[in-house]
């Protein structure tokens, strides 16, 4: 399980040279996917819509990578089968709806 992660985190710094970290994805892909793969999670460890993982207090994302990177981890963690790409339109999703780093 390991080296998955480890690979899939290695090839991270790749996407960084893009304009954002996920390249010109699909946001509306990225709610589709998020909510078919994500939510269930989310409501299981902070209930209601899941949302509040995303607007709590002491939230430890600060930017697009580190958003990027967590939607990666995430996705090996609950083997969503997620590609890169679509790892990229949920993390665009999710910057669009709730975290609005604009670096």
């Amino acid at each position: 399980m390991r080296l998955p992660v480890i690979a899939l985190l290695a090839a991270l710094p790749i996407a960084a040279h893009a304009a954002d970290p996920w390249g010109k994805a699909d946001p509306k892909a990225g709610k589709a996917l998020h909510d078919k793969a994500c939510t269930s999670c989310h409501i299981s460890k902070y209930g209601g819509d899941g949302s509040k993982i995303y607007t709590r207090d002491g939230r430890l994302l600060s930017n697009k990578r580190e958003l990027m990177q967590r939607v990666a981890s995430c996705n090996a963690m609950v083997n969503s089968g997620f590609f890169p790409e679509e790892e990229g339109a949920v993390a665009a999703w999710l910057n669009e709806q709730y975290y609005h780093f604009k670096n």
